[in-house]
């Protein structure tokens, strides 16, 4: 008899641990289904990849010789479910058990752990190769510690994939060239895109389909121009290497207005969906420093993206779920504003990210973390409204990667599990590391008054209305020191205008 081999949306990757010892007899089972397009209101470009990227990839599975049983999203018989694909496939074909890779969501993997007794059928769960550490190792690496301090599982992972390695020390004789990427980018020079491609007629048919099937679902479906195949996003990592990797150190940090690039690679989203794989890219930029085609600390800070913040973050999800998706730890329960949606403010370095998200289903990750995510940690807004969001918008955003990302980096939600204080600043960071503010209707040295910087006004309200929270918080002494400077009319000053603001 057969094995059911399910491939998920996220898994198109001939690596992938389900396809091992896959024999030709074996079925390989594929479904664009409702509940998994719709349970948050996905992105329009971000179901349009998904899908894209899927039937592709059943494409080179049939090309290889597989079989195949792909049920497209338009299919009069489709379920709108997995698990309801899985039983209608059950009564056409004799099949012995159902084999599938480990799933990147707590939600979905508990769905498939019942399917032995749903389905009446063994159900084996493998694990994910694809990623460099498994989570029996980083178990054993948060048992001997109190605080999960993310610079010093990256340099185990280091040790362990040798990149960056002279024996047992880091190249340059330091594992970290963070403050070497902080510099300032105040007008575009000569920018280059990531690599674009041509939607061919499997993406056009898929777009076809989008437009007509998700019309009130955030985001501009067209232009349409991501890598939707394995060979197109080694391209684009290509691309990257020759065009943008040596300027991606300096200004990983850089914001500027209408640019949600700037030197980002793009490549989170083939990664994170099976295209590309995490390690054989880092050794692709690794080879690009050892022939001196990019400096030391462009290759470090893109290798510890990959290796050390990304497995980091895995790590975190699955170790701490499902209880850490109902953490609150500032206790915020403010709506999401409107504005999230629309770009509808007159905070110029919002609304552009805001825009930016809408039309590229993308910005890079501190104008997430530093824009987006500053003002919801400092205007207090719900969390799971606020990560829901996160995991609606971003074409790489899938559950394991942005609920800590989001709850813990951006929101402190967590408590300090991910983040050892809160990230939040006021204005002034934002002036200095974007061009943002040079025109905004807000002055960003200012902390009252009626065009105070709804930034700079927050960040002290949140200082003073979460004092006995955060004070005892060694890396918060600074802030705290200043804040103990302001007079109480100051402070009062500050509260009433921050009250005014968030309740209009």
């Amino acid at each position: 008899m057969s094995d059911l081999r399910l491939v998920l949306g996220d898994q198109c990757s001939f690596s992938l641990s389900s396809l091992k010892d896959i024999k030709s007899k074996d079925i390989i089972l594929m479904a664009e289904v409702t509940e998994e397009a719709t349970y948050v209101k996905h992105h329009k470009k971000k179901i349009a990849f998904i899908f894209s990227a899927m039937r592709h990839f059943a494409k080179d599975l049939e090309n290889n010789g597989y079989r195949i049983k792909y049920v497209k999203f338009d299919d009069p018989d489709n379920s709108g479910s997995l698990q309801e694909e899985v039983k209608r496939l059950l009564k056409t074909e004799p099949l012995q058990r159902i084999i599938v890779t480990e799933p990147g969501e707590y939600r979905l993997l508990q769905l498939i752990k019942g399917w032995d007794k749903t389905m009446k059928l063994p159900v084996t769960i493998l694990p994910d190769t694809r990623f460099i550490a498994d989570h029996d190792e980083f178990k054993a690496w948060v048992a001997d510690r109190k605080i999960l301090t993310m610079e010093y599982w990256y340099r185990q992972m280091r040790r362990k994939t040798n990149l960056l390695m002279e024996a047992d020390k880091p190249i340059g004789g330091q594992w970290n060239f963070d403050k070497q990427n902080r510099k300032t980018l105040k007008q575009k020079s000569e920018l280059k895109k990531p690599l674009q491609f041509e939607p061919d007629q499997i993406t056009s048919d898929v777009l076809t389909l989008v437009a007509a099937n998700f019309p009130d679902h955030f985001g501009d479906l067209e232009p349409f121009w991501f890598a939707v195949t394995a060979t197109q996003a080694s391209q684009a990592l290509d691309y990257f290497i020759k065009y943008q990797l040596s300027s991606f150190g300096d200004y990983q940090d850089a914001m500027l207005s209408n640019e949600p690039f700037v030197y980002h690679s793009m490549l989170s989203l083939y990664i994170n969906n099976g295209l590309l794989d995490p390690l054989q890219a880092c050794k692709k930029v690794e080879q690009a420093y050892l022939d001196g085609l990019a400096p030391l600390n462009a290759v470090e800070g893109f290798i510890r993206q990959i290796i050390g913040w990304r497995e980091y973050i895995r790590g975190i999800y699955w170790y701490h779920m499902p209880e850490y998706a109902q953490l609150n730890a500032m206790n915020t329960s403010r709506p999401l504003p409107a504005f999230y949606w629309d770009g509808d403010t007159k905070m110029k370095c919002v609304a552009d990210v805001v825009n930016m998200t809408r039309k590229e289903a993308y910005s890079h990750h501190i104008q997430r973390l530093m824009i987006t995510g500053n003002y919801a940690n400092l205007a207090g807004l719900n969390v799971k409204e606020v990560c829901e969001w996160y995991l609606a918008v971003y074409v790489d955003a899938y559950e394991w990667v942005e609920l800590p990302n989001t709850l813990g980096m951006a929101l402190y939600g967590d408590g300090g599990i991910v983040g050892t204080k809160p990230y939040i600043s006021s204005g002034s960071y934002i002036n200095r590391m974007s061009n943002y503010c040079k025109d905004c209707e807000f002055d960003y040295r200012k902390r009252v008054g009626e065009d105070a910087c709804p930034f700079t006004n927050l960040y002290w309200d949140y200082l003073i209305r979460n004092e006995p929270l955060l004070k005892n918080n060694q890396r918060m002494a600074m802030a705290y020191r200043n804040l103990s400077r302001f007079t109480q009319e100051e402070k009062k000053q500050i509260t009433t205008q921050a009250k005014n603001y968030l309740a209009n």
